[in-house]
């Protein structure tokens, strides 16, 4: 894994729009056929499944205020000038898309399945900071359905990281060479928590959550626009779950800790069953966990935690 002073810095002017990036993304993969499902660029450098040593960033980001009063109501949180994790996360994410669109990231930006995040959130960020972002990804590694890879952001404000987060990806069939996947771990049966509330969520969610935070990723539009890229129906976010969940569970002052682990993806419509409750496991400090499930209670969608620091 090369460190700071080892990546080469790539400097955008500024944060690039996602639909462009998902547009290019898509008539890639369309005129790549099964070639441009299975990876990304296979030509130059000694291994083209090496992850490139370097880093995007964007020196100064502009926080609309009424945009983040959007994403606050959307999220039922309260409506304050904070910066909620999942809303720095938005900022971020079109830095770190930047990497993984690169010619040189060797994996499909489309057809990744988003499997996880880990936040360190270290202090509050307020709306007129100035600030700044990078990303990179490292971690490429075997999983047993294919390969995965950690894409890493951080914000910071003249120096000072203010926000870090990991988002694990995985690329289903793709393996990478001379490597042998591991075991697929045993299957736990799932048994639905204590439920705390209940989510309900319509057709329009996907675009609500673009058009507050810019993702037009197609999977969460439409069922037509998903279809098209080999689901049955569009599916809600990861980052809009996960939304919702800190609407709930973060703390409203001071710094904090989170992660999310993803399972069955929430179709649209739908609705989910949420359970937030204290971790008996942890030290009694205010660490929270949470879970989302299907109204059935028997498929899990989601599970998290939540730890002041």
């Amino acid at each position: 894994m090369a460190g700071t002073s080892e990546r080469r810095r790539v400097e955008l002017g500024e944060a690039p729009a996602l639909g462009g990036i998902y547009a290019a993304a898509v008539k890639k993969t369309a005129a790549g056929g099964l070639a441009g499902l299975l990876g990304g660029r296979r030509s130059g450098g000694d291994d083209p499944w090496q992850l490139p040593a370097v880093e995007h960033r964007v020196r100064r980001l502009n926080v609309d205020t009424g945009r983040l009063t959007r994403y606050q109501r959307l999220m039922g949180d309260t409506v304050r000038d904070d910066l909620p994790s999942v809303f720095v996360h938005g900022l971020a994410f079109p830095v770190a898309m930047s990497v993984m669109v690169a010619s040189d990231f060797p994996l499909p930006l489309m057809g990744l399945v988003h499997l996880s995040n880990r936040v360190e959130h270290l202090r509050r960020i307020r709306p007129d900071e100035e600030l700044a972002v990078r990303a990179w990804a490292e971690g490429l590694r075997e999983h047993y359905a294919g390969t995965q890879v950690d894409v890493v952001a951080e914000v910071s404000s003249h120096g000072e990281v203010l926000w870090r987060g990991v988002s694990t990806y995985l690329a289903k069939g793709v393996d990478l060479p001379g490597r042998t996947r591991p075991e697929r771990p045993e299957r736990v049966e799932f048994e639905a928590p204590t439920r705390t509330g209940q989510w309900r969520l319509g057709a329009d969610t996907g675009r609500e959550y673009a058009a507050v935070l810019g993702d037009w990723n197609p999977i969460h539009l439409t069922s037509l626009s998903a279809r098209a890229l080999g689901l049955k129906r569009h599916i809600a976010h990861g980052m809009y779950l996960a939304g919702r969940s800190l609407a709930a569970a973060a703390p409203s002052r001071g710094g904090y800790e989170w992660s999310i682990e993803f399972a069955a993806p929430v179709f649209l419509p739908g609705t989910v069953n949420f359970a937030l409750a204290e971790d008996e496991a942890a030290d009694p400090y205010g660490d929270v966990r949470f879970a989302g499930w299907n109204r059935a209670g028997t498929r899990e969608h989601f599970a998290g935690h939540v730890a002041p620091r």
